[in-house]
């Protein structure tokens, strides 16, 4: 098989084997509603600006993503299968593959937790479309870049649960900063133009993130 056909082999066997466990997406829906409720219940009344909101929507997403994506590799080392996917597989598949998953379900993520925020917040209204869609691909693909790389690190750590938290929250601060203030201009209403210096740093993020860890990843993954 080409490489092409292997990592969608790859994404297909995650794909099946996360709908037949269902641990990542348990995990990411049960932290999303009581990350949600937290918030709704601590506001109330309350009025938030903009800025609060934004900030609120990808600290949500940011915990919830530590609570599923370290799965991806962990699971593999837990169920003995690592080894064979060295064997049969090339590190360069293992890792657009994983990566290719976790994308998905990054984006899954944020778009439930977008139509919930819509929902319960009447202040969380989108007045610029295109500036919110753009933040939310880039943001979902930053954060799966960089979890997919992390997560192949810690997977053979014997602190997998905490270690996974405290390596990737200085790495992922220059995206959430970003994300923050675009959402904040995608919720003020602002011009696509306006967001066009946060939107170049999170393309500049993805690639510079997904170039990296896929030069670094034959290391972490064969050692």
């Amino acid at each position: 098989m080409n490489a092409l056909t292997q990592t969608a082999a790859l994404v297909a066997k995650d794909v099946r084997s996360e709908l037949r466990t269902r641990y990542a997406l348990n995990a990411l829906l049960m932290f999303v509603i009581t990350s949600v409720a937290t918030i709704l219940f601590a506001l109330r009344e309350d009025p938030a600006s903009p800025e609060v909101l934004g900030g609120m929507f990808w600290v949500v997403v940011f915990f919830s993503a530590m609570s599923g994506l370290s799965r991806i590799f962990v699971s593999e080392e837990e169920k003995g299968t690592a080894l064979t996917l060295q064997l049969i597989a090339r590190p360069t598949v293992v890792y657009f593959g994983k990566l290719l998953f976790n994308c998905g379900l990054t984006l899954i993520l944020t778009t439930a937790i977008t139509v919930l925020y819509v929902l319960i917040f009447p202040q969380f209204t989108v007045q610029s479309v295109p500036i919110f869609a753009a933040t939310v691909v880039l943001g979902s693909l930053g954060f799966a870049s960089a979890a997919t790389i992390i997560a192949a690190i810690i997977a053979k750590a014997n602190t997998r649960g905490t270690l996974y938290p405290v390596l990737s929250f200085p790495i992922l601060i220059p995206l959430l900063m970003t994300v923050m203030k675009s959402t904040a201009r995608a919720l003020a209403g602002e011009p696509l133009v306006s967001a066009l210096g946060e939107l170049q740093v999170l393309v500049s993020y993805v690639l510079i993130m997904t170039g990296g860890s896929f030069l670094l990843f034959d290391y972490v993954w064969k050692d």
